[in-house]
């Protein structure tokens, strides 16, 4: 996920640490860096803004121009050779002056071009490091003084941190959770966002409700606006959109990224009038049914996956991407807004079937917070109302309710104490657990605490987690030097071990080398080789690939595999072997078992002026 500093400094004050320090940081709360892309204008001295005063062809050159350019109001007109052809006279323009250095280390002189004197260089957005556009110069349309330094113009450089996060953070799949990481780790405030608390409700305008129909979805919520007018994003929305990566489309399509990129609450709005009827239907398609997504590419849908559909016909892949059908265009006047929960293993499904990975179900299929569904709607509701202009219809349409609520851990402070195996203070502890959001209660000192969770993060389920919770927040590098001391495990009386052990050690001495296989085998394999085996028992509900899709009953087709490869390897035929978990049933009731199996071939395949023995299954002893 792509991270933006100065988004992220909306939420936090992370004072004067630089993109080298906050790429040091994140890594050690868990949280990757891929790469750093440094963004914006550094700072340029000696570029301001000019106007172009006047405008002649170049005596020696057809593609040149020669410009009077002002600088300073009170200093006297520059003469500036030009290649450019996009501007006009009276056009203000970043001008470099003799000293300035642009981007790449290019220096501005005073030179001739062509027997022509140039005192400086008109630039375009390339050479000032603001964008690929060399086309032509920089026209700056807002006529800021002249003189101004170009600095003054624009934001302070960006970084943009591409982050590699795990997949049980879904809480961080978002600005504001990784800001609140860093307000944590700083010891800082967390700036919340505030929706606003009023907003203006009238009757829609041509008195036609709609309604909302969702069993199928936990947890469902659709907001009406009319009267909004669809147009370009303010400069500060395509800004912060453009350094995640995303293009700007209209001021509402990119207020719904926007939020899903501050907030992780992915969103969808779509145009009230594509809506056929007057009701919105979340539930599973119908087989064979088909939608044009906003790629553009028409996909087939089953009864696996969820849609959000009119009266006729799927608007949405449900947590996915919506349809053509119902953008939202320039002739979009009334919108509804759709903030909703959906089951992670549902759009997980449909991102397999469909082939089609969004920055949406990205975040449904690490599962979002339910409590941030609402949040995330009237954060968006304020921010449309703010672009587009409009009014909120009537009240929220909800179906259904949050999944889950935030939950208590109890734990002790000598249990923290105990497995971090040093000593920190119970005020240490406590105030970890405070700065990452966990409200902590006790009725004495010395007693269990209780430990509030937020929904946000329920994979933080156990006393155990908030152990390691307490460990990345302190710092690992932190711990103090300790001899280390390992237990060694007595295996003797453990028959399994036993069993596994001395199998591989008989089969060793016999020549067989070992083989360790995943206990995962292709589905199709059980009816090709166990057809007794049950496939619903063994067969897994959401398995990753083909190839991996149910539980082994057996070791032999792991290592026919393994005599197949290296016969075609040209290794000869060797004997193999392995001790590993095999998986039967027994009447109706699924087992795991400890077997052994080996493989050896009639022939061994190679060459040898000494003739190999035929294999002997007797039990004897060879002379």
């Amino acid at each position: 996920m792509r991270v933006s500093l100065s988004w992220l400094k909306k939420y936090v004050n992370l004072g004067a640490a630089t993109p080298a320090e906050i790429e040091r940081v994140l890594p050690l709360i868990g949280l990757g860096v891929e790469s750093v892309e440094l963004k914006g204008l550094p700072q340029l001295p000696n570029i301001v803004v000019g106007e172009i005063l006047t405008s002649a062809p170049h005596p020696n050159a057809d593609k040149l121009s020669v410009c009077s350019v002002q600088t300073a109001l009170n200093e006297p007109p520059r003469q500036i050779v030009c290649g450019a052809k996009n501007y006009r006279v009276g056009d203000r323009v970043p001008v470099a002056l003799p000293g300035a250095v642009l981007p790449g280390d290019f220096k501005i002189k005073r030179s001739k071009l062509r027997g022509v004197e140039s005192d400086g260089m008109m630039c375009s957005a390339k050479e000032l490091g603001l964008g690929d556009d060399h086309g032509g110069l920089l026209i700056l349309d807002a006529r800021p003084e002249i003189g101004t330094p170009i600095n003054n113009l624009f934001p302070e450089p960006d970084a943009v941190f591409t982050l590699e996060i795990t997949a049980n953070r879904g809480d961080c799949w978002s600005h504001l959770g990784v800001a609140r990481e860093l307000a944590a780790y700083y010891g800082q405030p967390l700036q919340v966002p505030a929706p606003v608390t009023h907003l203006e409700l009238r009757p829609p305008a041509d008195g036609k409700p709609l309604a909302v129909s969702s069993p199928d979805c936990p947890y469902y919520t659709a907001w009406a606006v009319h009267g909004v007018k669809i147009g370009p994003s303010p400069a500060w929305l395509k800004r912060d959109l453009e350094a995640v990566g995303l293009r700007s489309i209209n001021n509402v399509v990119d207020v719904t990224n926007w939020v899903m990129f501050e907030l992780g609450q992915p969103l969808h709005a779509f145009d009230t009038a594509k809506i056929r009827g007057t009701q919105i239907n979340v539930r599973p398609a119908a087989a064979g049914e088909k939608i044009t997504t906003l790629d553009g590419r028409e996909r087939v849908l089953d009864p696996s996956v969820l849609v959000i559909a009119d009266a006729e016909r799927p608007l949405v892949v449900a947590g996915v991407m919506g349809s053509i059908d119902a953008e939202v265009d320039s002739a979009t006047t009334a919108i509804v807004l759709e903030s909703a929960w959906f089951q992670p293993s549902a759009v997980r499904r449909a991102t397999r079937l469909l082939g089609l990975h969004t920055d949406s179900s990205h975040r449904f299929v690490r599962d979002v917070d339910p409590a941030g569904v609402t949040v995330a709607a009237r954060r968006a509701l304020d921010l449309i109302l703010e672009t587009a202009g409009g009014a909120l219809v009537d009240h929220a349409f909800v179906h259904g309710a949050p999944p889950r609520s935030g939950h208590v851990i109890e734990i002790t402070p000598d249990f923290v104490r105990e497995r971090l195996g040093f000593s920190v203070t119970d005020h240490d502890i406590r105030g970890v657990f405070e700065r990452l959001g966990f409200h902590v209660a006790d009725s004495a000192p010395g007693s269990h605490w209780r430990v509030s969770v937020p929904s946000a993060r329920g994979e933080v389920s156990r006393p155990i987690d908030l152990v390691e919770e307490f460990l990345r927040l302190h710092g690992t590098d932190k711990i103090p030097a300790a001899a280390v001391t390992v237990s060694g495990l007595d295996r003797d009386d453990d028959p399994q071990s036993t069993f596994g052990l001395r199998a591989a050690e008989l089969l060793a001495a016999q020549g067989f080398a070992e083989c360790t296989h995943y206990t995962l085998r292709d589905n199709a394999e059980l009816q090709k080789w166990h057809a007794d085996a049950v496939p619903a028992l063994l067969s897994l509900a959401n398995p990753l690939t083909s190839e991996m899709s149910a539980l082994r009953p057996s070791l032999v087709p792991g290592l026919l595999d393994a005599l197949r490869l290296n016969a075609d390897r040209g290794n000869g035929l060797p004997k193999l072997s392995e001790s590993g978990r095999v998986f039967r049933e027994h009447e109706g009731k699924l087992y795991e078992l400890d077997a052994v199996a080996f493989v050896l071939p009639a022939t061994s395949g190679e060459r040898s002026w000494r003739a190999a023995p035929a294999p002997d299954f007797s039990g004897r002893r060879r002379p």
